[in-house]
């Protein structure tokens, strides 16, 4: 029973014969994650990666004139020492004949729990040696407020890590108003892995003594505790905040003080709240126009925050839309208004209910990490403008004050993650697919991205190497002992970018001469003497070792955000221009971006109910995170596969939605809209608001003309339905929030899922004659 880490949760492994026969939760965890279930299944699941396996027609043709039928071409198995050197082979050729700024080195952080084979931190590492690549930057969760904070607050980490914490709020808060709820199925989540889920448990003592209001289209954004629902308009949730700080400013209630020592700006936001509007104001009465709730409600709930230690709480969510900017902007502006930003238990924060460790009190300590060095091209994209790289070579990206001319593309080099699960418009992102001569993955399933490679190299799973599991948001640093043998030919990344180092030239420089064992020890060793500058002892290696895990401490004192900022701004100024929160920011503004102004404003969607576009898809679309699985992992398997419909994806509808188009439970619909269609099944439910549909990320893209775009997705993958033109200029993140729909009954057949088997495999052209 030996002890290892998910980002879903620590747990000890049984195993026999080499392959696990149980999980079993960690002992400290007193609210385990049910997807630990799926664990033991998924290893072995006939959609694991055996062998290396390169596409036929690329085998057979080689780059210049196969791409077209990537995602239906069978596949070869072959050698690993053969695909290896293909693989070198490539990376040669196209750094000799087109330099390194036509390689793309795609990545995503969840792949491993672990800090060591981390597959984002591998593929950099290995391609920065090896001279560089266009790489990424930010991230699909709050790519928006990423770049937006800085401006704002002097840097991003309040959405990820000190923000106010959970002891604070529920001795302090009184109104907790919280934009997009606080979704507990999120908080089984944690990047590293979290060693014991405590978010029930916080919500239920927030619940005995704290009003709490749920923004959101879902009543079960908030569960299991009494909470006011307010069933929103997705997309509205600006327009709620402008109204409420208008009528903050018209009575008199916003705190002058705090505004004119900690701010900066506040005199062009609260013109535009009185005249922005062609010289009409943003007030409740036009609030209510946009919103739905009634105006007199909005104007009670104003002056109940100002009464009350409030929280003002925004879900990651709400940045994932058209001028996701500006929702977190203004909830800033509004917490600055009620003037309680670093009182404890008030203020504003972002995430909690989004991943576990949002507000998750843990002493600072130094988390492991491998060094990905400095990338020699020096560019990066905003992570969710991977189509646009590879549609688009030569066009011009503006991001954040800076411009890019996007570089032509060869080759993608793709370890850890699966964009076919992150990304939105998946039938644009197959025509983007297309484009590159060669695509090469590591994988440890064959999901929609291995499908689309050309070579593929199997990789192996948490369970199958030793590692060290660490967030800086849990208490627990783990020591993860591989509990099974590697599947079948699988290997670890570390593995694979040695061997294919050293048939390149820059195996020392890769390495630095230690196996991935002397690099668990170098890092932990780095871990424990970066740990005790901040006060914090941990053990040597070999007692880590063998106790397992370190606990670290929670801070004595709870934690309030920009605490310091306020008892004393001259001597803690923030990281901004002025030292002060920028309600106004002369360098957003200065960039002259016409999507992002240099205060927040309220922007229209492109498409919401109260758009023209709804008289043809009158269903707004949430595509959120899912209760049964991290993103894509584990969709085929455990509590996720329990919960597929006849085989699809589940689809939430409101009982009127539903009856106005003659469904019910179980009943299997298409939805669909312009960009893209796929199969759901029903389930009604009056948990949501009605004009909304419900559809989770992450069942496996599934399109029955798979090489082509526009293919009907049969097992339900609503990023078929999103779009990608971003949220603006300034952050150029994701936007699957504002999306419309139609939904209507499926009467044929369904056809056959296929993803939840491997691809064809066929005999090897070359050594068969056929």
């Amino acid at each position: 029973m030996v002890l290892n880490s998910a980002h879903w949760g620590v747990f000890r492994v049984a195993s026999a014969a080499g392959r696990p026969i149980a999980i079993v939760p960690f002992e400290r965890d007193p609210k385990p994650s049910p997807l630990l279930e799926g664990m033991v299944e998924a290893y072995d699941h006939p959609t694991r990666i055996a062998r290396p396996a390169v596409r036929k027609g690329w085998l057979e043709r080689g780059p210049a004139d196969s791409r077209r039928e990537r995602g239906a071409d069978p596949f070869v198995e072959v050698p690993w020492d053969e695909a290896l050197d293909l693989v070198a082979a490539e990376l040669a050729r196209v750094k000799k004949d087109h330099g390194n700024s036509a390689i793309f080195g795609g990545s995503y952080g969840w792949s491993s729990a672990g800090r060591f084979h981390h597959a984002k931190t591998q593929v950099k590492r290995f391609l920065n040696t090896f001279g560089g690549a266009v790489g990424q930057v930010n991230n699909y969760s709050f790519g928006a407020g990423m770049v937006l904070l800085p401006h704002v607050l002097g840097s991003s980490a309040m959405l990820f890590g000190v923000t106010t914490g959970r002891r604070s709020i529920a001795a302090n808060t009184e109104l907790f108003l919280a934009f997009g709820g606080m979704p507990s199925r999120n908080t089984q989540i944690e990047s590293g892995g979290p060693g014991e889920h405590r978010q029930e448990s916080w919500l239920r003592e927030l619940g005995k003594r704290c009003r709490i209001v749920n923004v959101s289209p879902l009543a079960d954004d908030v569960e299991g505790i009494g909470s006011e629902w307010w069933p929103a308009i997705p997309g509205t949730d600006t327009a709620l905040i402008l109204g409420l700080c208008h009528t903050l400013l018209a009575e008199g209630l916003a705190d002058e003080g705090f505004l004119a020592s900690h701010c900066h700006g506040y005199d062009a936001f609260a013109q535009y709240l009185r005249e922005g509007r062609s010289g009409a104001s943003f007030d409740a009465d036009w609030a209510a126009t946009i919103t739905g709730f009634d105006a007199d409600r909005i104007r009670t709930l104003a002056r109940d925050l100002a009464r009350s230690r409030s929280f003002i709480a925004l879900s990651w969510s709400l940045q994932r839309a058209d001028h996701g900017e500006d929702v977190f902007w203004a909830a800033v502006a509004l917490a600055a208004m009620l003037g309680q930003i670093g009182l404890p238990g008030g203020g504003v924060g972002f995430g909690y209910g989004s991943l576990h460790g949002i507000g998750n009190e843990v002493a600072p300590f130094c988390t492991p990490r491998l060094d990905a060095g400095a990338n020699p091209v020096g560019m990066s994209i905003p992570v969710a403008r991977i189509a646009d790289l590879l549609l688009g070579p030569g066009a011009r990206l503006d991001y954040d004050g800076s411009a890019m001319t996007l570089p032509k593309i060869r080759l993608v080099y793709w370890a850890g993650g699966n964009p076919f699960h992150h990304h939105q418009d998946l039938n644009r992102l197959v025509d983007a697919f297309r484009q590159p001569e060669t695509v090469i993955v590591h994988e440890t399933h064959w999901t929609a991205t291995a499908r689309r490679a050309d070579i593929v190299l199997p990789a192996t799973t948490t369970i199958e190497r030793d590692d060290i599991g660490a967030s800086s948001t849990d208490r627990y640093l783990v020591s993860m002992r591989r509990a099974v043998d590697p599947y079948a030919e699988a290997r670890d990344d570390y593995a694979i970018f040695t061997a294919l180092a050293a048939r390149l030239g820059i195996e020392e420089r890769f390495t630095e001469g230690r196996s991935d064992a002397e690099w668990l020890r170098h890092m932990y060793e780095e871990t424990r003497h970066g740990s005790a500058l901040l006060g914090v002892e941990l053990p040597d290696y070999e007692t880590f070792r063998a106790q397992e895990f370190a606990e670290i401490a929670q801070p004595p004192e709870p934690v309030d955000a920009l605490a310091a900022f306020r008892a004393d701004p001259q001597g803690q100024p923030l990281d901004t221009p002025s030292g002060r929160i920028e309600l106004f920011s002369e360098t957003i503004a200065g960039f002259g971006y016409p999507d992002c102004g240099g205060h927040p404003m309220w922007r229209t969607p492109r498409e919401w109910l109260g758009g023209p576009l709804a008289e043809r898809f009158p269903l707004a679309l949430i595509s959120n995170q899912p209760a049964h699985r991290l993103h894509g992992q584990l969709d085929p398997v455990g509590v996720s596969k329990a919960t597929k419909i006849a085989g699809r994806e589940p689809i939430r509808l409101h009982p009127e939605d539903a009856r106005a188009r003659g469904v019910r439970d179980g009943d299997i619909v298409r939805v669909f809209n312009d960009r893209g269609a796929c199969l759901a099944g029903v389930v009604v439910s009056d948990a949501l608001r009605q004009g909304v549909v419900q559809m989770a990320t992450g069942a496996w893209y599934d399109p029955l003309q798979p090489e082509a775009p526009g293919g009907l997705d049969v097992h339900g993958n609503p990023n078929v339905l999103t779009h990608d033109h971003g949220t603006s200029t300034l952050s150029r993140g994701p936007a699957p929030g504002n999306t419309l729909v139609e939904v209507e009954p499926y009467r044929a057949p369904p056809p056959p899922i296929t993803v939840d088997r491997p691809p064809q495999f066929v005999p090897d052209p070359r050594r068969s004659g056929t």
